[in-house]
């Protein structure tokens, strides 16, 4: 008999510094997935950049991440490329051996974060290969990824943030002093400086003095050549999930109480004294208020499929917008599928709907004009 399952390529891996927070993502996808109806293939993007079929999560897990060459992995896994055909899109292995289904998929789960994966570097791979996906696409991702960007485009939809600066790399190692006097000016400490376009808090630090800051403009600029500085907030860090496309709805929001100074890298994935508050202890109008300015928030950068939107809740219930993310950390104990959890949805048909609206945005960025004829 014939497979007639929607066959789809989980991409998970990656270069960035996210790289196990991938993989660990897609072991939850490859898991909850629907087997009887979804066909899935696995292609695990390495950190030097080789896409190879085949590979699991759990493979990868097992060798550490670190893993380059399937020679790591015994027999398994065969180095392909994604052949840019709009009419017969496929992947193609290097050595020419024949893989399943000649290589074809319906639908593309890139379970990818940070640059080279939520960027909108891999939307335009996709879009260019006429293949669907999940998520957004290559302005929403684009936007989400980098945090200056992001913030003028929240000011220009009247969004609350707080203040911030952006710098360049070569501004700061040309004039380091005046870049720490202009901080120190408008926005005082502490502070945070974060590189534009990272994910998962990797090279973000709270400066609380100029020395301090010198060291967190030096350490921001190792990761980007451009630096977000941001005026510190004293709130409750608020997270609301956000699902859908044109009609997108927001989640119940979440409070993290974080076992560290800030929710850093390791507070988020090495440390079990961060607790999370799922739902959140809010009014019912502050409750509101937040997933309405989700919705907002992802509309403004015009993300699809999924997105976590942060805040921060002053004393006084003010509400303070810091960040959206296009492809949060996507594991069954992550935030985001925590908080559809309680609103409703578990994680296998949220991972069921994301797969709908990703065929869903393909049909309708693909019904348009883009040439005269």
């Amino acid at each position: 008999m014939q497979d007639t399952s929607l066959r789809v390529a989980l991409l998970f891996g990656g270069q960035s510094g996210e790289h196990e927070v991938s993989v660990n993502s897609a072991k939850s996808v490859l898991q909850a997935i629907d087997r009887g109806k979804y066909g899935v293939e696995t292609v695990w993007i390495a950190q030097n950049g080789r896409w190879y079929w085949g590979i699991t999560p759990d493979q990868v897990l097992k060798q550490g991440v670190g893993a380059s060459a399937p020679g790591e992995f015994g027999r398994d896994g065969v180095q392909v490329t994604l052949v840019h055909d709009p009419e017969n899109p496929h992947f193609m292995a290097l050595d020419r051996r024949e893989l399943p289904n000649g290589g074809r998929v319906n639908l593309v789960f890139p379970v990818l974060h940070g640059p080279f994966g939520e960027d909108g570097t891999l939307q335009g791979l996709l879009e260019m290969a006429n293949l669907p996906y999940v998520g957004s696409g290559v302005l929403g991702s684009a936007l989400g990824m980098d945090k200056d960007r992001m913030k003028a485009v929240f000011a220009q939809a009247g969004l609350p943030l707080a203040h911030y600066l952006t710098f360049l790399r070569a501004e700061i190692r040309r004039d380091a002093e005046g870049c720490i006097h202009r901080i120190a000016e408008n926005l005082g400490f502490p502070c945070f400086v974060k590189p534009a376009n990272l994910g998962s808090s990797v090279g973000i630090s709270k400066a609380h003095d100029n020395l301090e800051l010198r060291r967190s403009l030096e350490l921001a600029a190792i990761y980007d050549r451009k630096i977000v500085v941001e005026e510190n907030i004293r709130g409750r860090e608020i997270e609301v999930s956000v699902l859908g496309n044109d009609e997108a709805r927001a989640s119940l929001p979440g409070e993290i109480l974080p076992a560290r100074e800030f929710y850093d890298y390791e507070a988020k994935y090495q440390d079990s004294a961060s607790r999370l508050l799922i739902p959140a202890p809010l009014s019912p109008a502050l409750q509101a208020d937040l997933q309405a300015t989700a919705v907002k928030a992802f509309r403004a950068v015009d993300a699809s499929g999924l997105g976590r939107v942060d805040f921060f809740v002053t004393a006084d219930d003010k509400i303070v917008l810091n960040e959206i993310n296009t492809m949060p950390g996507f594991t069954q104990i992550s935030m985001y599928a925590k908080l559809w959890e309680a609103t409703g949805i578990p994680y296998g048909e949220l991972v069921d709907r994301l797969i709908t609206l990703g065929l869903e945005r393909f049909r309708d960025t693909r019904n348009r004009k883009i040439a005269r004829v």
